[in-house]
């Protein structure tokens, strides 16, 4: 999966992409929480240079923004992980969230990107979930869950996937965006 095969993807699904107007409260208070826990994610910015929108958003989509839980796949803290990535952690003491995420973030190469823009979040999304979707030519629901973009499927474990389940967590773009719409500090600046 090539980041110059799927950013005029994102930007296309992006640019017609609208929130289900069932979930428009849903995405409002997820926003509002990221934006409350904003110094949290800063944090772990300014430690790995990713935005702490982008971190924000996958740590809702990883653990519903538990801060007692892995970034890399919502496993709790206080064990080493047992799904992928496997044998990350413990994470222990004060900024063991912070400590965490920070392992996530390196080892997914995210903390390597150095030119932030909307399609290498969405990209960078994706990467940090899995090219499954990619692969099967579906728009990842990682990505796009609870928009008109999103399609059936959804892998419901590691390498198990379900054709006809439509996943309800709540996707990485429309988080963006709402976060976006209620932090004006945030530039999701385009790809040209």
């Amino acid at each position: 999966m090539r980041y110059s095969a799927m950013w005029p993807r994102y930007s296309a699904w992006w640019d017609r992409m609208t929130i289900n107007p069932s979930r428009r409260t849903e995405f409002n208070t997820e926003a509002k929480f990221a934006f409350d826990h904003k110094g949290i994610y800063q944090s772990i910015s300014v430690l790995t240079g990713v935005p702490w929108e982008l971190i924000a958003v996958l740590h809702r989509r990883e653990s519903s923004a538990n801060f007692n839980t892995y970034l890399g796949n919502g496993q709790p803290l206080i064990h080493r992980t047992t799904i992928v990535p496997k044998g990350r952690g413990p994470f222990l003491g004060a900024h063991a969230f912070i400590d965490g995420a920070v392992d996530a973030l390196k080892l997914d190469g995210l903390a390597d990107v150095k030119d932030w823009r909307l399609e290498k979040e969405l990209y960078w999304c994706e990467v940090f979930n899995g090219g499954g979707y990619a692969a099967r030519g579906l728009p990842s629901p990682y990505i796009w869950g609870g928009t008109n973009v999103q399609k059936p499927g959804k892998y419901v474990r590691d390498g198990e996937f379900a054709p006809s389940i439509m996943d309800i967590q709540p996707g990485c773009a429309p988080l963006l965006a709402s976060i976006a719409q209620i932090d004006q500090t945030v530039s999701l600046k385009r790809e040209t």
